[in-house]
Protein backbone atom coordinates (compact mmCIF):
# COMPACT_ATOMS: atom_id res chain seq x y z
CA UNK A 1 0.00 0.00 0.00
CA UNK A 2 2.68 2.59 0.77
CA UNK A 3 4.19 1.43 -2.94
CA UNK A 4 1.37 2.45 -4.54
CA UNK A 5 1.30 6.01 -2.03
CA UNK A 6 4.81 6.30 -3.78
CA UNK A 7 3.93 5.53 -7.10
CA UNK A 8 0.94 7.89 -6.87
CA UNK A 9 3.17 10.91 -5.57
CA UNK A 10 5.53 10.20 -8.08
CA UNK A 11 2.78 10.12 -11.02
CA UNK A 12 2.15 13.97 -9.08
CA UNK A 13 5.24 15.07 -9.30
CA UNK A 14 5.72 14.35 -13.02
CA UNK A 15 2.41 15.37 -13.78
CA UNK A 16 1.02 11.95 -15.04
CA UNK A 17 -2.89 11.40 -14.79
CA UNK A 18 -3.11 8.87 -12.31
CA UNK A 19 -3.78 5.54 -12.35
CA UNK A 20 -7.42 3.89 -10.43
CA UNK A 21 -6.31 0.86 -9.01
CA UNK A 22 -7.99 -2.29 -8.76
CA UNK A 23 -8.78 -5.59 -6.78
CA UNK A 24 -5.65 -7.90 -7.80
CA UNK A 25 -6.41 -11.77 -7.38
CA UNK A 26 -4.11 -14.59 -8.02
CA UNK A 27 -6.99 -16.87 -9.53
CA UNK A 28 -6.42 -20.01 -7.63
CA UNK A 29 -9.22 -21.74 -5.68
CA UNK A 30 -6.82 -22.22 -2.65
CA UNK A 31 -5.51 -18.78 -2.57
CA UNK A 32 -7.30 -15.96 -0.93
CA UNK A 33 -7.76 -12.68 -2.80
CA UNK A 34 -6.43 -9.52 -2.22
CA UNK A 35 -7.69 -5.90 -2.50
CA UNK A 36 -5.76 -2.64 -3.04
CA UNK A 37 -7.06 0.59 -1.96
CA UNK A 38 -5.48 3.61 -2.83
CA UNK A 39 -6.72 7.15 -0.59
CA UNK A 40 -7.46 10.02 -1.99
CA UNK A 41 -4.19 12.65 -3.80
CA UNK A 42 -4.17 15.18 -0.62
CA UNK A 43 -5.69 18.64 -1.38
CA UNK A 44 -3.56 21.93 -0.40
CA UNK A 45 -6.26 22.59 2.67
CA UNK A 46 -8.52 20.03 4.73
CA UNK A 47 -11.78 20.64 5.33
CA UNK A 48 -13.23 20.21 8.91
CA UNK A 49 -16.44 18.24 8.90
CA UNK A 50 -19.48 19.84 8.89
CA UNK A 51 -18.22 23.12 7.36
CA UNK A 52 -18.13 21.89 3.75
CA UNK A 53 -18.05 24.93 1.91
CA UNK A 54 -15.44 26.59 4.03
CA UNK A 55 -11.93 25.52 3.84
CA UNK A 56 -9.59 25.85 6.88
CA UNK A 57 -6.24 26.11 5.78
CA UNK A 58 -3.70 23.62 7.72
CA UNK A 59 -0.01 23.58 8.52
CA UNK A 60 1.84 21.77 6.47
CA UNK A 61 3.58 20.72 9.22
CA UNK A 62 0.51 18.99 10.67
CA UNK A 63 0.25 17.28 7.38
CA UNK A 64 3.95 16.16 7.21
CA UNK A 65 5.98 16.48 10.04
CA UNK A 66 9.27 15.70 7.94
CA UNK A 67 8.47 19.11 5.96
CA UNK A 68 11.72 20.11 4.27
CA UNK A 69 10.48 23.40 3.19
CA UNK A 70 10.05 22.67 -0.70
CA UNK A 71 6.86 21.68 -1.46
CA UNK A 72 2.90 21.08 1.04
CA UNK A 73 3.05 17.78 -0.75
CA UNK A 74 5.30 15.11 1.13
CA UNK A 75 6.04 12.94 -1.63
CA UNK A 76 7.09 15.77 -3.89
CA UNK A 77 8.70 17.92 -1.14
CA UNK A 78 10.58 14.66 0.01
CA UNK A 79 11.94 14.07 -3.67
CA UNK A 80 13.08 17.93 -3.89
CA UNK A 81 14.48 17.56 -0.99
CA UNK A 82 16.95 14.67 -2.05
CA UNK A 83 17.47 16.39 -5.66
CA UNK A 84 18.59 19.46 -4.37
CA UNK A 85 20.74 17.31 -1.81
CA UNK A 86 22.45 15.66 -4.54
CA UNK A 87 22.92 18.04 -6.44
CA UNK A 88 23.63 20.62 -4.34
CA UNK A 89 25.72 18.49 -2.20
CA UNK A 90 27.28 15.57 -4.01
CA UNK A 91 27.97 17.01 -7.32
CA UNK A 92 28.88 20.52 -5.80
CA UNK A 93 31.37 18.24 -3.52
CA UNK A 94 33.06 15.63 -6.17
CA UNK A 95 32.98 18.20 -9.49
CA UNK A 96 34.55 20.95 -7.11
CA UNK A 97 37.20 18.63 -5.58
CA UNK A 98 37.97 17.87 -9.26
CA UNK A 99 38.17 21.23 -10.29
CA UNK A 100 40.62 22.05 -7.80
CA UNK A 101 42.76 19.26 -8.15
CA UNK A 102 43.02 20.05 -12.00
CA UNK A 103 43.98 23.90 -11.75
CA UNK A 104 47.24 24.46 -13.27
CA UNK A 105 50.02 25.26 -11.14
CA UNK A 106 49.84 29.39 -9.32
CA UNK A 107 52.97 30.72 -9.89
CA UNK A 108 55.00 28.30 -11.43
CA UNK A 109 56.04 26.90 -8.25
CA UNK A 110 56.11 23.16 -9.26
CA UNK A 111 57.78 23.98 -12.06
CA UNK A 112 60.63 26.02 -9.94
CA UNK A 113 60.94 23.03 -8.17
CA UNK A 114 61.62 20.66 -11.16
CA UNK A 115 63.94 23.00 -12.95
CA UNK A 116 65.84 23.36 -9.55
CA UNK A 117 66.19 19.65 -9.13
CA UNK A 118 67.52 19.47 -12.93
CA UNK A 119 69.87 22.36 -12.29
CA UNK A 120 71.27 20.29 -9.47
CA UNK A 121 71.64 16.79 -10.98
CA UNK A 122 73.42 18.49 -13.91
CA UNK A 123 76.19 20.62 -12.19
CA UNK A 124 76.63 17.02 -9.79
CA UNK A 125 76.94 15.25 -13.13
CA UNK A 126 79.68 18.13 -14.40
CA UNK A 127 81.71 17.95 -11.14
CA UNK A 128 80.76 21.72 -10.80
CA UNK A 129 79.42 23.13 -6.82
CA UNK A 130 75.66 23.08 -6.41
CA UNK A 131 75.91 27.14 -6.18
CA UNK A 132 78.84 29.48 -7.46
CA UNK A 133 79.67 32.75 -6.40
CA UNK A 134 79.35 34.37 -10.51
CA UNK A 135 75.90 33.73 -11.77
CA UNK A 136 77.30 33.78 -15.63
CA UNK A 137 80.97 32.82 -16.60
CA UNK A 138 82.73 36.15 -16.26
CA UNK A 139 85.14 35.16 -19.66
CA UNK A 140 82.19 35.29 -21.45
CA UNK A 141 80.84 38.54 -20.34
CA UNK A 142 81.70 41.42 -23.14
CA UNK A 143 82.39 44.73 -20.97
CA UNK A 144 82.04 48.09 -22.56
CA UNK A 145 85.39 49.26 -22.77
CA UNK A 146 86.68 51.79 -19.70
CA UNK A 147 86.92 55.28 -21.50
CA UNK A 148 83.35 55.60 -23.00
CA UNK A 149 82.08 56.35 -19.49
Amino acid sequence: MAALRRIAGVQRLLGLPALAARAVSSGGASSSSASVQVPPAPSSALVVPGHSEEEVEVSVFAKNPDYHGFDADPVVDLWNMRLAFFFGVSITIILGSTFLHYLPDHGMKEWALREAERKIKEREAKGLPVLDSNYYDPSKIVLPPEDEE
